[in-house]
């Protein structure tokens, strides 16, 4: 997958948890296809695609070290991880603003 495409559906994944009633067809169609339709695991499902870019970036940079890779595939994979991170990076920080913010409430 492409690095717009992770950020892209990791965007669209926090998108859908923010929007009332898609939480609910997510669930819905998530059973009735076997996935879980909860938070940790899209969380989960995230870190692993950034991972994988990762673990892309690396097997590309290898191979350039071997001379079996072109130096534009290296710099694109991993200019997809640098995104990837960022984009992980960017839900990571909302989630703590979001429950930063649920702590200053006043019950």
């Amino acid at each position: 997958m492409a690095i717009p495409g992770i950020a892209a559906n990791a965007y669209a994944a926090t998108a859908r948890l923010a929007t009332p009633g898609a939480g609910i067809d997510r669930t819905v169609g998530d059973a009735a296809a076997g996935k879980s339709g909860d938070f940790g695991a899209m969380l989960r499902d995230v870190v692993n695609d950034v991972a994988a870019a990762g673990r892309r970036s690396d097997s590309q940079s290898q191979a350039m070290v071997a001379g079996k890779a072109n130096i534009v595939d290296v710099v694109t994979a991993v200019a997809e991880t640098e995104t990837a991170i960022q984009s992980l990076v960017s839900v990571r920080d909302k989630v703590i603003q979001a429950y930063e913010e649920i702590m200053r409430m006043t019950i």
